[in-house]
């Protein structure tokens, strides 16, 4: 800790905090664009000046390390004229059409310019004429928008490790784009979405298809079956005010009906389902000598990832399809069947908290393995919640509904599939019954618990050591994966015998469509909220899920069966990183 005065008044803050931190720690908000706890700060937008006292040095507040002594002066007059013709500046640059923008009312800049009172315009008006880049069917970049803070850039090179956006020109041309011009979908992007969730404006959004599914629910001839993924539960009560991490699964339900669902279903059901099938996959793969490690395989921008870049990894990845997919599959086989509906007329929904999952569902032809294409249509968290509110619906004061069967019910083992080391956790707790015929006498594992970007472990099966890794974030996964590849190249014993990979950190909590303003202390409260959900289930394996018994009994037969290879698994392909 160090000591420093903020506005005359002593503080005591962490040694390794900049000036910007050390403020909002002392409820001292001093505005910034650029700045984004994610991420390093580079001071590009020069918002958060403030002054040390008794100097005439200002200094950006993000990127100022604190100091035992400094003083700091954080709000004075001179500094409010000067962050208002900042704000004016970017404004001028900056179309004004806030009321056709998909981050209306949760604007940053927006917000600032509230803030500081600004009613008119200054300044000359210079926009980019540049077309936006729609091009992939998970997230739009409208360059006229941006800001040029290079958060997008950042997160996508830095936490990501993509390196799918950069700033390209120079001087008044200067923009955001993928390198050499090209548009995000002949880029390296795995649509994983980080960057629209970092975005403080509307220049890079999640393709919004709320009306495709208000069509749908609009014609009669339409049979809309809807799932909610784990992450969803416990972030969408954010869009109403509701602390993050409350768990919403309850009242979820009960919206979507309102909306006009004719079946309503949870993607825990299938993340079980998923286990069932992983985790038999594992235990065939330790005991027979299969190809190892096996690693995860239920993140769509994860697998676009190694797809590009690991693809001689593809003979380790799971063949397990994600829990979207095998849920969306069994809607259209499994259930049609049980109704009696054609499937046809189903119309398969699901509320993911990922950009990513609107590009999973066309991306070949093993998701349609029901005979038509398995999902229809994915919309977001922030896309579901804007539905609700557009549609009149108080969701603070809906009762808790239940799930529609057969294919509702879930363990805590589905629940937690919505974090960073809850796949690992929920397949090694079926995996230990499966190699042993006996149930974990503590289900929770700590060793795969927690934040920090990899973690490893060994979990002991009654004696035989299983080596396990957890990486998220996808910066992190290739020191992963070149460890393996030392091995091989060494012929050396493998350092891991199962590895989990999220794209997004915190994992799905806080993908590219959950609510903005995600934080390590928002997706610690998600996480916290998953757990909690697991702890209060009765049932907390999946292999002890009764409709999951059922489904196998009445239809697939058994795990890693033909049926189940057929609809629950696909294949993989090496892809360009750069399509052209």
């Amino acid at each position: 800790m160090v000591n420093m005065k903020i506005n005359g008044q002593t503080v005591s803050v962490p040694a390794e905090y900049n000036v910007l931190q050390a403020s909002r720690l002392n409820n001292i908000n001093i505005p910034s664009l650029c700045y984004h706890p994610d991420l390093p700060a580079w001071a590009a937008c020069g918002i958060c000046v403030v002054k040390m006292e008794n100097s005439p040095k200002m200094v950006r507040a993000c990127a100022t390390p604190v100091a035992e002594g400094m003083s700091i002066i954080t709000h004075d007059p001179e500094l409010h004229t000067i962050r208002k013709t900042v704000i004016e500046l970017i404004l001028s640059t900056h179309p004004n059409d806030c009321l056709k923008c998909g981050r209306n009312g949760s604007c940053e800049l927006q917000k600032l310019a509230a803030d500081y009172g600004i009613r008119e315009q200054p300044y000359e008006v210079r926009l980019q004429d540049i077309p936006q880049d729609d091009s992939t069917p998970s997230i739009i970049l409208n360059p006229e928008k941006c800001i040029k803070c290079g958060r997008c850039a950042q997160v996508c090179q830095t936490l990501q490790g993509v390196w799918a956006l950069e700033f390209v020109g120079r001087g008044d041309e200067t923009r955001i784009a993928p390198a050499a011009n090209l548009t995000l979908d002949d880029s390296p992007c795995i649509k994983c979405g980080q960057c629209s969730a970092h975005c403080p404006v509307g220049a890079i959004f999640e393709r919004d298809e709320t009306r495709l599914f208000l069509n749908a629910v609009n014609d009669p001839d339409k049979h809309v079956a809807v799932q909610i993924a784990p992450a969803v539960r416990v972030a969408i009560g954010e869009a109403f005010g509701m602390e993050p991490g409350t768990i919403c699964t309850g009242k979820t339900y009960a919206a979507l009906r309102r909306l006009g669902a004719d079946a309503v279903f949870d993607t825990n059901f299938a993340a079980d389902l998923t286990i069932m099938e992983e985790g038999s996959e594992f235990v065939q793969r330790f005991t027979q000598g299969g190809e190892m490690p096996q690693i995860t395989s239920c993140c769509p921008a994860w697998t676009d990832y190694m797809e590009k870049y690991y693809s001689d990894m593809i003979p380790n990845f799971s063949t397990a399809k994600s829990p979207m997919m095998m849920q969306g599959a069994l809607t259209k086989t499994y259930y049609a069947d049980q109704k009696e509906i054609d499937p046809k007329k189903i119309f398969s929904v699901a509320i993911m908290p990922c950009t990513a999952k609107k590009f999973e569902i066309v991306r070949d032809d093993n998701m349609q393995a029901s005979g038509y294409q398995d999902m229809d249509l994915v919309l977001t968290t922030r896309e579901l919640s804007r539905l609700i509110r557009a549609s009149g619906i108080d969701f603070l004061t809906l009762p808790d509904e239940s799930a529609d069967s057969p294919i509702g019910s879930y363990s805590g083992a589905g629940t937690i599939f919505g974090n960073t080391g809850g796949v690992m956790e929920a397949a090694l707790r079926t995996a230990y019954n499966l190699v042993t015929g006996e149930d974990l006498a503590d289900v929770e594992i700590p060793a795969v618990r927690g934040m920090d970007g990899i973690r490893k472990g060994e979990i002991d099966i009654k004696g035989t050591k299983v080596k396990v890794a957890v990486a998220h974030g996808m910066a992190n996964v290739s020191v992963i994966l070149d460890e393996i590849r030392e091995a091989r190249k060494n012929n050396t014993e493998m350092p891991y015998h199962f590895i989990e990979v999220m794209a997004c950190r915190g994992g799905c909590i806080a993908g590219g469509g959950q609510p903005y303003a995600t934080t390590d202390n928002i997706r610690e409260k998600r996480i916290e909220g998953l757990y909690r959900d697991d702890s209060m289930n009765v049932v907390r394996c999946s292999h002890e899920n009764p409709e999951i018994k059922q489904i196998y009994t009445d239809f697939l037969g058994s795990p890693l069966s033909e049926k189940s290879h057929h609809l629950l698994h696909t294949t993989y392909q090496a892809r360009p990183v750069y399509k052209r």
